[in-house]
């Protein structure tokens, strides 16, 4: 006869959920890859990049396009800088493993960008006015780069008013652009 089930009883989460140690793992890159300078730079290359385009035709489409082909342009760039570097700093390095990391390392930038991307869809698809994605997007990336200070802050020390100046001031290059926008277009 099987025991009964003590709820106060520790459980090995591990034997109940098989694919648990895998989650984990892709959770902990996950938060890895977004506390990357990469992913911080990113925000802010997108924030700049709203901005730029909004000077140049005025859509959420002409932004997204803009933010979509500088993304790219820069990681790449990133991509090409990082293999260079391991190659030039290790000398048993190969390409393809030099461009593989490079890649892992700079792999933030496009996962950061992929949020104010479906702000921007919003109004590409219509569903927002092209000035509202284009505002909601930055103030997208500016929360962002916000909770990115604050949680990178936390790991550092569990201190209320670190973490706090850590979030204004990672959150304030984001302002500083909307701040730009702002001269720039009114």
């Amino acid at each position: 006869m099987a025991e009964p089930l003590d709820a106060a009883a520790p459980r090995d989460d591990a034997a109940a959920d098989p694919g648990r140690p895998l989650v984990e793992a892709a959770r902990l890159r996950f938060a890895q890859i977004l506390m990357s300078e990469e992913s911080i730079y990113g925000l802010i290359l997108v924030s700049g990049m709203i901005v730029v385009s909004r000077s140049i035709v005025g859509t959420s489409l002409n932004a997204l396009i803009t933010v979509v082909v500088t993304v790219i342009v820069f990681f790449a760039a990133h991509v090409y800088a990082g293999t260079l570097a391991r190659l030039a700093s290790s000398h048993g390095a190969t390409l393809g493993t030099s461009v593989r990391a490079a890649a892992r390392h700079s792999q933030g930038m496009l996962l950061v960008s992929l949020i104010p991307i479906a702000v921007l869809l919003l109004g590409v698809t219509r569903a927002v006015d092209d000035d509202l994605a284009i505002w909601f997007a930055l103030a997208v990336d500016t929360v962002l780069l916000g909770l990115l200070g604050w949680v990178a802050v936390a790991r550092w020390t569990p201190r209320f008013w670190p973490r706090l100046w850590g979030s204004l001031i990672t959150a304030g290059f984001g302002l500083v652009i909307v701040v730009m926008k702002v001269f720039v277009h009114h």
